[in-house]
């Protein structure tokens, strides 16, 4: 499965993007995407992650209450809607998917920066 991550772009702080995920290649049942997202000199972080096909979420603790993730199966995408954003969100966002049962990832997309300013 392909991922392609498009959306990011330069916002002020308190402000909102929304980024998507389009998957090429069919996303089964058991599967879950996340958001990951990595900033110069730091270490990959978990932003979200939803289970492809009962819809359960969870999030990363930096971004409880701001982010919600969400999914079109028919079209087999992803979103992640970013309100209040804050400078230290700036970094590189990645979808991954994996199998439910599995804690790596099979696939990534190349990444889409998101650069928030004061």
């Amino acid at each position: 499965v392909q991922l392609v991550e498009s959306g990011g772009g330069s916002v002020q702080a308190g402000g909102s993007l929304r980024l998507s995920c389009a998957a090429s290649g069919r996303i089964l049942p058991g599967n879950v995407l996340s958001w990951y997202r990595q900033a110069p000199g730091k270490e990959r972080e978990f932003v979200a992650s939803i289970a492809w096909s009962s819809g359960h979420t969870e999030y990363g603790l930096s971004v409880q209450g701001r982010f919600t993730i969400s999914k079109n199966n028919d079209k087999n995408m992803m979103f992640l809607e970013m309100n209040s954003l804050r400078p230290e969100d700036t970094a590189t966002y990645y979808c991954g998917r994996r199998v439910v049962c599995d804690t790596s990832y099979a696939d990534w997309g190349p990444g889409t920066q998101v650069t928030v300013y004061t």
